[in-house]
């Protein structure tokens, strides 16, 4: 049970960083409310879960490639830098209106957080090393069984982070002024282009080696 708990808080821990995925949970909160803010979680959480079984079954080795990081840098920077923009560009449009319901479909925010999360570079550096290292160490020590029982413990973890986010932001929209509510989804927004300029860096460099 103790080592049950370690795990769903490291799942916990590696969620809790402010990164794309919480940037964008927060902007969806603001602008559609709990369950699209939670479906950005879902979609990041499936895109783990690939990632999850590559590293099980030894797959992931593929994806270390230079020219594969580089699609994968270049394919991050796009989504979050277009994602962002969005974001700031709509952030003026944050009317009464929207806040009782939002145009977006429950799907499209799932998709959004699976394509953000699948082709983030820093994920797979993590399941590679994180995931792949306690993967080994627990491969030696306990039956299959317990391996997937950990596995589960991790994802409930990022779960648990996923519903306080969605919880979060959704408050946020009923207490503050939408005028606050503009200001954190321009932050939100200027936060993801950040992010995606560094995959962008990253890229570059991958690309044009000194």
């Amino acid at each position: 049970m103790h080592s049950f708990l370690s795990y769903i808080l490291l799942g916990l821990s590696l969620s809790a960083p402010i990164g794309p995925i919480n940037a964008a949970q927060l902007d969806k909160g603001i602008r559609g409310g709990f369950w699209h803010a939670w479906f950005v979680g879902l979609g990041a959480i499936s895109a783990d879960i690939i990632y999850m079984l590559l590293v099980y079954f030894g797959v992931i080795h593929l994806l270390d490639a230079p020219f594969v990081k580089a699609f994968l840098w270049l394919f991050g920077f796009f989504v979050l830098v277009y994602t962002g923009v969005e974001s700031i560009k709509n952030a003026g449009v944050i009317t009464a209106a929207e806040m009782r319901g939002s145009e977006t479909s429950l799907s499209r925010s799932f998709w959004a957080g699976f394509l953000m999360s699948l082709f983030n570079p820093l994920s797979i550096l993590f399941w590679l090393g994180i995931y792949g290292s306690i993967l080994a160490k627990a491969a030696l020590e306990f039956p299959l069984q317990q391996l997937l029982i950990y596995s589960g413990a991790i994802v409930l973890g990022i779960l648990i982070w996923d519903v306080t986010m969605a919880a979060a932001s959704s408050i946020f929209r009923k207490v503050l002024t939408t005028r606050v509510l503009k200001a954190i989804s321009v932050l939100s927004g200027l936060s993801l282009v950040g992010f995606g300029f560094y995959f962008g860096v990253q890229a570059f460099q991958l690309l044009f080696p000194h």
